[in-house]
C-alpha cells in the first residue's frame, strides 16, 4: 500500500460569508465530520490540490492539524460553477477498524490482440464498482487486463475483475466493463440509412401517367 497523502491545515474561526476572503488570500475552507465533533479547518489552495489530484474521493489521507491527526476521505469537493475553482472541501473521519463502502475507479491495461487488424476497438462501458472493506484495505482503482478480449466474442464483466483481499464488489457481477465492437458493421449501417434515403427520394418515371390514364379508364 503506498504512502498515504497528508494535508496539513489550520482550525478555522472564520464562518459564514466571510470565508470569501480566506478563499482570496489562497485558503481553502473545510469541515472534518464522522467519529467526532465537526471540526472546521483551512488550508492552503496549492497543496491541498496537489494532494486531492492524488487522493481524489477514493483514497484514504492524513490531515494534520496542530497535535491533531486524522484519518479521512475527501467525501465532498465543491468548486466554483464556471473557474472550477475548489472553494470547500468535506473530509469524512474514518474508523481504521470499520467497514466502508466506497468506489473503485476501474482502469484498463494492457491490450487485445482483436484491435491488431484495426476491424474494431475496445468499448469500455463501466467505469466505477461499488466496493466494501475494512478501512485499511480501501482501494482508488481497480485494473483489469484488455487481453482477457482474445476474439471478437469475449468481453469482460464485473464477475471477471481481480480485487484485492479483503475488498468486496458489491456491483452486479453481471454488468459489463468492456468488449469488442466492430467499426465496420457502423460504417456498414450508415450506408444502409444513406441508401434507404436516397431510394425514398428517387421519383419513378412515368408512374403518374400511368395513374392517370388508369383513372380516365
Amino acid at each position: 500500500m503506498s504512502d498515504r497523502v497528508t494535508i496539513v491545515a489550520e482550525p478555522r474561526t472564520v464562518t459564514g460569508k466571510k470565508v470569501k476572503q480566506l478563499r482570496r488570500e489562497g485558503v481553502i475552507p473545510g469541515v472534518i465530520y464522522g467519529q467526532r465533533e465537526p471540526v472546521k479547518i483551512q488550508m492552503e489552495v496549492k497543496p491541498l490540490r496537489r494532494a486531492l489530484r492524488v487522493a481524489g474521493t477514493g483514497q484514504l489521507a492524513t490531515i494534520e492539524v496542530g497535535d491533531e491527526s486524522y484519518t479521512v476521505l475527501a467525501r465532498e469537493i465543491q468548486q466554483h460553477v464556471t473557474r472550477r475553482d475548489i472553494i470547500h472541501v468535506d473530509f469524512l473521519e474514518v474508523d481504521m477498524k470499520s467497514t466502508i463502502r466506497s468506489e473503485a475507479e476501474l482502469v484498463s491495461v494492457g491490450e487485445s490482440p482483436t484491435t491488431a487488424e484495426g476491424e474494431g476497438i475496445i468499448s469500455q462501458t463501466l467505469y466505477a464498482v461499488d466496493i466494501e472493506c475494512l478501512t485499511d484495505a480501501l482501494v482508488s482503482q481497480i485494473e483489469f487486463d484488455l487481453s482477457a478480449i482474445a476474439t471478437a466474442d469475449d468481453s469482460i464483466t464485473v464477475a471477471d475483475l481481480q480485487v484485492p483481499e479483503g475488498v468486496t464488489i458489491l456491483t452486479d457481477p453481471e454488468t459489463l466493463v468492456a468488449r469488442f465492437e466492430y467499426l465496420r458493421l457502423e460504417e456498414e449501417e450508415e450506408e444502409e440509412e444513406l441508401l434507404d434515403m436516397e431510394a425514398g427520394d428517387v421519383e419513378v418515371i412515368g408512374q403518374e401517367e400511368e395513374e392517370e390514364e388508369a383513372d380516365e379508364e
